[in-house]
């Protein structure tokens, strides 16, 4: 664990206590090795998702991009359950927007049975006398504590949440401490807790570790012990990064993430090279030897060679963490959109994110940049990152201003570069294309296809 913190001292400058807030041959025939049956449930389970984005956009308002990290949680293709569902909470007094709030923290609850499992859970919680405001405060803030099984369970953690918002509210937290035992789980539990809301860990995030057994805020000395290491590495508190790294870090003994640092060094990495991959996801440091190797060789199957491998996953470690399946799957989607296999491997080393982006992510926003705004396939491999962009919030507005523009004759070219029109920030597209116009009129019409997202 020395290496740990001396590498973090070797990244990033200690912050003040008081102040913080990862040889196959290649394979001729390696595009065409996927069955039918994979290709069929495939086109299933899409549209299972479909159906789901569509229903959460229609039936909570929620925006597309929401909705679509939700139905890569959950998904359903008839809507009887969910509306169910949704009707219960209703019936209980919730809002909309706190319906909203708990399906996109906990959407398993839109496949559960409403009857049977939701409903008597919800009435227990209700009978504990707190006001309908104050109840549906608190399942809003922490749908989790649905999930409990057991009455006493629940009991004791609706407790521990209604406690902590009460105290938010007067700010009296020395006496939630007091409420529990010295020494107690309960105590440990709530002052640990207390402590990363002081270093600036979100509210949720706190709320969710509240009623979780998650051995970092029930223990005390190791717990103080891994926080101060995570600090001193330089974790962000604001980030989800951090909470992560404390996991991992307290998880573990320092012998074993010795040996976890000396297996990823067998493989090829440098110490600081994992400690780097660390920072960026520090669930990297939960995956097996195996894991790795496995990843390593699927992605060599694809045609990188094991330096560029390496340096792949030095770029973007969560790729560790995908599937050989996912990963192959990637490239079948690629194959389909008529990127050819070397094209794959540039943009995989140009964009390593491709690797676990969704079919149907790849698909929609790669059809639309090259059959909507005629730019060539090579734009993508040119401007990968265009594949990380929101289709909602970046690519649509734009691409629209630029079709307005071209059908008024006013680009100096027919087109321009896809880079120069997705790269840039908001401001920099807006000076360049919008507000550089002398024509009031005009600008103000281009400003209203910008957030507006109305095709032009």
């Amino acid at each position: 664990m020395n290496s740990l913190i001396l590498h973090g001292k070797k990244l990033c400058q200690f912050q003040k206590w008081r102040r913080l807030s990862f040889a196959v041959q290649k394979a001729s025939s390696f595009f065409n090795s996927f069955s039918s049956v994979a290709t069929s449930a495939n086109r299933d389970g899409r549209k299972g998702k479909n159906f789901t984005v569509s229903y959460l956009v229609d039936s909570l308002g929620l925006t597309r991009e929401v909705a679509k990290l939700i139905s890569m949680r959950v998904s359903f293709e008839e809507k009887g359950n969910a509306d169910s569902v949704l009707s219960l909470f209703r019936s209980h007094g919730f809002t909309n927007s706190q319906i909203s709030s708990i399906v996109t923290d906990y959407p398993t609850l839109l496949v559960l049975d409403a009857e049977k499992t939701l409903a008597p859970k919800l009435q227990f919680l209700q009978s504990r006398g707190a006001s309908t405001s104050e109840f549906t405060e608190i399942v809003s803030t922490v749908p989790e504590i649905l999930a409990k099984k057991v009455a006493k369970t629940m009991n004791r953690y609706y407790g521990f949440i209604k406690e902590i918002i009460e105290a938010d509210k007067s700010s009296n937290y020395e006496k939630l401490c007091q409420s529990s035992p010295e020494g107690s789980r309960q105590r440990n539990k709530i002052r640990n807790v207390l402590v990363l809301r002081e270093l600036g860990v979100p509210q949720r995030v706190l709320f969710s570790l509240l009623i979780s057994d998650a051995q970092p805020v029930c223990g005390k000395q190791n717990f103080d012990e891994s926080l101060k290491k995570v600090v001193e590495m330089g974790f962000d508190p604001t980030s989800s990064k951090f909470v992560h790294a404390l996991k991992i870090v307290y998880r573990f003994s320092d012998k074993t993430i010795e040996e976890k640092v000396n297996v990823c060094k067998g493989l090829g990495f440098s110490e600081g090279d994992v400690w780097e991959m660390f920072k960026k996801c520090p669930n990297f440091l939960n995956h097996s030897e195996k894991k790795i190797v496995r990843n390593i060789e699927t992605l060599k199957k694809c045609g990188l060679l094991e330096d560029e491998v390496l340096s792949l996953m030095k770029k973007f470690p969560q790729c560790v963490g995908a599937s050989e399946k996912k990963i192959l799957n990637s490239i079948e989607t690629f194959k389909g959109l008529g990127f050819s296999r070397d094209e794959f491997v540039i943009l995989a080393k140009r964009f390593p994110q491709c690797l676990i982006l969704s079919a149907e992510t790849v698909t929609k926003k790669t059809e639309f940049v090259v059959k909507k705004m005629n730019w060539p396939l090579k734009s993508v491999i040119t401007t990968p990152a265009m594949l990380g962009y929101s289709m909602e919030k970046r690519i649509v507005p734009r691409c629209n201003v630029i079709r307005a523009l071209m059908s008024k004759g006013l680009l100096e070219s027919e087109l321009p570069l896809m880079s120069s029109v997705l790269v840039c920030t908001n401001e920099e597209f807006l000076y360049k294309y919008v507000r550089n116009h002398d024509d009031k009129e005009l600008v103000h019409e281009l400003m209203a296809i910008f957030t507006g997202d109305r095709v032009s």
